[in-house]
């Protein structure tokens, strides 16, 4: 090497010390500065006198926060020590956190030496081919994201402990039609390559009942009667559906559909002011109307789907991406977390930014603010956005007794200061008023 510091990492196998390689052995003969991620594993005493980071897992908050860590106490040593050792449980290429982050690192060499992982002996107790099945790996804490939309088969690893396993079988309840999994065969594999090594069949409904878990524990899952997420997939495909059979549905595009668009965005804001917070029976109304909203957004998303220009996916990345940038104090490590008028200004910076990469050099103090808006809430936004480039004046409609706009916008500025929303303010008046008049006309006789 050219003075570059060195990690040498090593992966102990899936099991006892009896599964490493000669290769494994002679690296960590030949690097006396040893660290292990855990000392929790069958094969760890091939590395003696070695620093476990087991002590992370007691303090961390979370596995990125465990896994950040280590890198960074790897990387230290490297540059103290000049090559250092890291060995991991299996293998280093699966399903190794850790690694992928070591690797990330600048300023460093990281060297991975090829070991067996616990799928080796997984694909054997199972008799399956992993290519001719089509099997998808999962983590098992990420599996609500990770199977979504899928029927398997899945291989399910790092199910440590039985809330895991419990989380996994809630995953996927009940479909629409009153189909569940609860009968479904399933595998647990536990302590593979060992002596209490066990290959339990069982079902679905008893996968957090079965044996108590932990970080030698897998599950196999050949297939699911109802899917992860099976209501969202069921749902995008009516979209489809609707869009191709329904002569009504045809006919439409983007344009013909803002006037529905907005009636459902207004019968949601309705619901909402409907809400009882001691009435959970309100939320009835609630969930319709919300569903008949994201109808809205499948249906563009179908259209253009169709044209071949965006998908629902291309969406929800879209959202799911802008949403994760715009909060680093959530999603970054070792951020902390801001004062309120700091992650406003941290939100618009960002903001600033991503129009910036764009190109969008044209954009002024009030883009993002849509003319279509009602005008109460347009005016509203306005004003907040003038008053974020230094004009916070206050306009005033009483020079002019015939410019009713004016004293609108006045009565606008005066919400604004004394942090009411004008739009609900003057909603709930009208209701109010509305509700008199209902209340006087059915009081009155029958003529």
């Amino acid at each position: 090497m050219d003075g570059t510091p060195v990690v040498e990492v090593v992966g102990l196998g899936p099991a006892g010390s009896e599964h490493l390689t000669e290769h494994t052995r002679r690296v960590i003969a030949s690097t006396p500065r040893r660290f292990l991620r855990t000392a929790v594993h069958p094969g760890a005493d091939a590395v003696p006198d070695a620093e476990t980071f087991d002590d992370i897992y007691e303090t961390a908050a979370s596995f990125d926060d465990v896994y950040s860590e280590i890198v960074r106490r790897l990387v230290s040593a490297a540059r103290e020590h000049g090559r250092v050792l890291y060995a991991v449980p299996g293998s280093p290429l699966v399903l190794e956190r850790s690694v992928a982050l070591l690797c990330a690192e600048s300023g460093i060499d990281v060297i991975l030496h090829p070991a067996s992982s616990f799928l080796d002996l997984a694909w054997s107790r199972l008799a399956v081919d992993p290519v001719e099945s089509s099997v998808t790996l999962v983590d098992g804490h990420t599996f609500a994201v990770s199977a979504a939309g899928r029927p398997g088969p899945f291989l399910v690893a790092h199910c440590h402990a039985n809330w895991v396993l419990s989380e996994i079988k809630l995953a996927a309840g009940d479909d629409a039609l009153g189909h569940n999994n609860d009968g479904l065969p399933v595998t647990i594999l536990h302590h593979l390559g060992l002596p209490d090594e066990q290959v339990i069949e069982t079902t679905w409904s008893e996968i957090d009942r079965t044996i108590e878990a932990d970080h030698l524990t897998s599950l196999w899952i050949p297939r699911l009667t109802v899917p992860v997420g099976s209501d969202l997939v069921r749902f995008h495909e009516l979209a489809r559906t609707l869009r191709r059979e329904c002569p009504w549905d045809r006919e439409q595009d983007h344009r013909s559909l803002l006037t529905y668009l907005l009636e459902e965005a207004h019968e949601v804001v309705d619901a909402v002011l409907e809400l009882d917070p001691d009435d959970p029976g309100t939320d009835e109304h609630l969930v319709e109307e919300l569903g008949d909203l994201l109808y809205q957004i499948e249906f563009h998303a179908a259209i253009a789907e169709e044209q071949g220009r965006f998908t629902m996916a291309d969406v929800a990345r879209g959202i799911h991406d802008k949403l994760v940038r715009r909060h680093p104090h959530v999603f970054e490590t070792g951020s902390d977390e801001p004062g309120l008028d700091e992650l406003i200004a941290t939100w618009e910076s960002i903001k600033r930014a991503e129009r910036a990469e764009r190109g969008d050099s044209t954009a002024g103090p009030f883009d993002g603010v849509p003319r279509s808006s009602g005008a109460l809430s347009y005016a509203a936004a306005i004003l907040s956005k003038a008053a974020k480039v230094g004009h916070d004046h206050v306009p005033s409609g009483a020079d002019d007794p015939d410019d009713l706009g004016a004293a609108l916008l006045s009565l606008v500025a005066e919400c604004r200061r004394s942090g009411v929303d004008p739009e609900v303010a003057l909603r709930e008046s009208v209701n109010r008023w509305r509700s008199v008049i209902e209340t006087a006309l059915r009081d009155e006789p029958n003529a």
